[in-house]
């Protein structure tokens, strides 16, 4: 049997889980989930997935992650662009008629990941740095390690399972993609794990005096 307290607990969590997963699907259907940094477009969308995890624990987190992929596979299989193949199985992998179905792992998989991992970073990182007012580097080191689960994972899938293909789509030598992959992970992955540490850390802050959190 729950006590009061743990209810209010399971409550707390579950509005918590349900508003980032609002949130996660707002900005899968809109231009809020990128940031415009001059050179690059850094997406901002796994950060939800990044604090429920670190908030609500790896089994919530995992779900949000679950919801930032359903929220990837259905925005390039309605609104698709040269490389939605990649992550939604009816769009046509270039060169054939039909999708494939590994891009389900890609879409799902790394996201479900960015729901596990920075809990896990988290934890050890607080267990090792007893200090707690230097809380925020564990928060900091949590959400990169998060925005590289997603950006690693993404980029090197693509380049295992669609090497040919993704050459095709982008017009560039199968020999050279690993270059274009390099590219986005510095280009893209960068700016966006700098930014995820940074409202990670601001937003986990103000939830765990929120939720009365002991640190």
């Amino acid at each position: 049997m729950y006590t009061t307290d743990t209810s209010s607990i399971k409550t707390k969590q579950l509005v918590i889980l349900s508003m980032f997963s609002a949130i996660i699907i707002l900005m899968a259907a809109t231009p809020i989930g990128f940031i415009h940094l001059g050179f690059v477009k850094a997406t901002i969308i796994h950060i939800p997935v990044t604090v429920g995890s670190i908030i609500l624990g790896p089994k919530m987190g995992a779900m949000l992650g679950f919801v930032f992929g359903a929220s990837s596979l259905i925005t390039n299989t309605i609104s698709p662009v040269i490389s939605s193949f990649v992550f939604s199985p009816l769009i046509p992998v270039p060169g054939t008629s039909s999708g494939s179905p590994w891009a389900l792992l890609i879409c799902f998989i790394p996201r479900i990941l960015v729901g596990v991992i920075p809990w896990y970073v988290y934890r050890l990182l607080n267990k090792l740095v007893k200090d707690i007012r230097l809380n925020f580097i564990s928060l900091a080191v949590a959400a990169v390690a998060g925005s590289a689960t997603n950006t690693l994972l993404v980029t090197h899938l693509i380049y295992f399972l669609f090497k040919k293909e993704y050459a095709i789509a982008r017009g560039v030598a199968e020999n050279a993609v690993y270059k274009v992959i390099t590219s986005i992970i510095i280009g893209n992955g960068i700016p966006e794990a700098v930014v995820a540490a940074i409202v990670t850390t601001l937003v986990c802050k103000t939830l765990f005096v929120v939720l009365n959190k002991n640190q």
